[in-house]
């Protein structure tokens, strides 16, 4: 049996990237407690916490912030934190709650560790199903907080030496545990346990966390995914990805309303040429989404492309091993509220299965959608042969005419759940139905199309180009 081990994590710029400490306040004050906090001055410094992160004037105002509650009734101050922490948990991403549930599942206690007096940040808690908590403490008397400190505020140093003392008391060994954070000042508590993650850094803990070599996150994309002022490399490119700057075909995108502006979705297409991903892309970036692209190992190998395709939250696949990897991530990144796109047949189908009316699929979108419930958008792809067919290296830059190219995107595909093999058929059917009628009807290829389908000088070997 393993050891027991636990998930620390602090909450703001880590589990929220909103300034908590705003929120309470204003709840608190509308409960009668304290003066609105709104107002100009007020509102720049909680922005400037959210873009940068904190400073050493947090741990001295935590030291000061309960002289302000003395006499407040404690169990009305609990009262008035809950529809505040309903706000905050609003504000949690679902990657977030993806790496909450990743660590639940494993059976980890899940800590929330944080500066911010423990009888507002419980009632939150509760609402993200984290076990304990682990805060700075008010004293009470008679029902009353009494202006003072109840032990160590629980930030820097302080915190580090907090969670030592819940694994002591909990009989967990920190270097089985994980802990997350934005700042700097907590350091010493990602130095202590086995696997510390820099979550949205401030400027110090980016450059501490490339030192020690510990992994940096941000919570509200997928692992692997950096960004840059909260926008990802797909955001800032986004305006140049349009099919009408690609200059050697003609592209027409139609029914981009069925792309769900926002949640998880499963979108698919048929496979036709090495050009479908670019086509794929610029439909996805023309519905104004991000998405993870499931592609084949030796594509992720390939200098230059393979870092931008990783660094773009691509999904690297291995057919050669029976790792559930890239499903797990591709799940992961559905319910955390992003596109992943996928082509079903795998390859591109060579041969006389180029021109098979029956388009088959694995199963890997349907078993996708069993297990996130996501709805599956299908994407028939016709033409992109005529600008890279497999037989060529590179693409044709015929730019004086261009092949015509369409993306016709479809409503979501009506599916069972019942059977991964029945919903694979559906999934295909509804790409099919997507295609030009003659792509529906039995076709005798020539040679000359049949080698198409076929790697450079792959056809040849085979004896298709002397029938």
């Amino acid at each position: 049996m393993s050891a027991p081990a636990a998930a620390f994590f602090d909450l703001d710029r880590t589990l929220v990237s909103v300034a908590s400490p705003k929120i309470f306040q204003r709840h608190l004050s509308a409960a009668g407690f304290g003066t609105p906090v709104d107002g100009t001055l007020a509102d720049l410094a909680f922005k400037v916490f959210e873009l940068v992160g904190e400073s050493s004037i947090v741990g001295r105002s935590a030291k000061l912030a309960p002289r302000a509650a003395v006499g407040w009734p404690v169990d009305a101050v609990i009262a008035a934190a809950g529809p505040a922490a309903a706000e905050i948990a609003a504000h949690v991403s679902d990657f977030a709650r993806v790496e909450l549930a990743m660590h639940r599942d494993a059976g980890r206690t899940l800590v929330l560790a944080t500066t911010t007096p423990e009888h507002l940040v419980r009632p939150l808690a509760d609402l993200l199903g984290i076990d304990d908590v682990i805060a700075t403490r008010w004293a009470q008397a008679d029902g009353a907080f009494t202006g003072r400190v109840d032990g160590d505020v629980v930030w820097g140093p302080g915190k580090r030496d907090a969670v030592l003392r819940w694994c002591a008391e909990h009989d967990v060994d920190p270097a089985g545990c994980w802990a997350y954070s934005d700042s700097y000042y907590d350091s010493s508590l990602l130095d202590l346990v086995g696997h510390p993650v820099a979550v949205n850094p401030d400027a110090r803990l980016a450059a501490t966390a490339a030192l020690n070599g510990w992994p940096i996150r941000s919570l509200d994309k997928p692992d692997g995914v950096p960004t840059m002022g909260g926008l990802e490399l797909q955001d800032l490119f986004r305006p140049f990805l349009r099919p009408e700057l690609i200059p050697n075909a003609d592209i027409t995108v139609s029914g981009l309303e069925h792309i769900p502006r926002e949640g998880g979705a499963i979108i698919v297409g048929n496979h036709r040429s090495y050009f479908d991903p670019a086509v794929m892309i610029t439909t996805v970036a023309k519905s104004g989404r991000n998405g993870r692209y499931l592609g084949k190992k030796e594509v992720f190998d390939i200098p230059v492309i393979g870092p931008l395709l990783q660094a773009g939250g691509g999904i690297r696949v291995d057919r050669g091993t029976s790792d559930d990897g890239a499903f797990d991530a591709a799940a992961a990144a559905v319910r955390g509220g992003d596109v992943v796109v996928m082509f079903p047949q795998g390859t591109i189908p060579r041969g006389q299965a180029f021109f098979d009316p029956v388009l088959k699929g694995r199963w890997g979108a349907a078993r996708l959608a069993a297990m996130t419930r996501a709805p599956v958008i299908p994407v028939g792809l016709w033409g992109t042969d005529e600008v890279w067919p497999r037989s060529a290296a590179l693409p044709s830059f015929n730019l004086q005419d261009q092949p015509k190219v369409t993306a016709t995107v479809g409503p979501p595909v009506d599916l069972k759940y019942r059977s991964v093999e029945r919903d694979t058929e559906r999934i295909m059917h509804a790409l099919s139905a997507l295609l030009p009628e003659r792509a529906r009807q039995p076709y005798d290829p020539t040679p000359e199309e049949l080698a198409r389908t076929f790697p450079a000088g792959k056809a040849d070997d085979l004896g298709f180009t002397d029938r």
